[in-house]
């Protein structure tokens, strides 16, 4: 059962996650621990254990995003995620904006290619 369902960071924060993507109509979250959506094998948001959203936006939208929030990039694990915004708290208590945000990173996402998601069968060299 994912959705979150082990989510370890503030129930608040899950929960309008949770609403934010069934608002939207587009996607659905995965993920028990770490809340995410995806399209196409490409993630592009998800909700880290403090309860920041995150979105992935491409860079025309994130440059625009990030001057009207001032907001920042992603750091996961000491690395800064390509492409990625922190949605700040102002944006969160507004659904509306939030929801366009996030409708524009569904639109954008599926514009790339999607990724495989199987690896090849591996081919046995071994004799019966």
């Amino acid at each position: 059962m994912p959705r979150g369902s082990d989510y370890p960071g503030p129930a608040e924060a899950l929960e309008r996650y949770l609403d934010l993507v069934e608002s939207s109509g587009h996607g659905e979250v995965k993920g028990a621990k770490n809340p995410y959506t995806s399209r196409n094998g490409h993630m592009f948001s998800f909700l880290d254990p403090e309860g920041t959203l995150a979105l992935r936006l491409p860079d025309d939208a994130t440059e625009e995003f990030r001057d009207r929030y001032d907001s920042g990039p992603v750091i996961q694990y000491g690395k800064t995620m390509q492409g990625y915004s922190s949605v700040p708290a102002d944006l969160i208590d507004d659904p509306d904006a939030l929801r366009e945000w996030y409708d524009r990173s569904w639109d954008w996402i599926g514009t790339l290619d999607p990724k495989p998601t199987k690896k090849p069968a591996r081919t046995s060299t071994r004799k019966s």
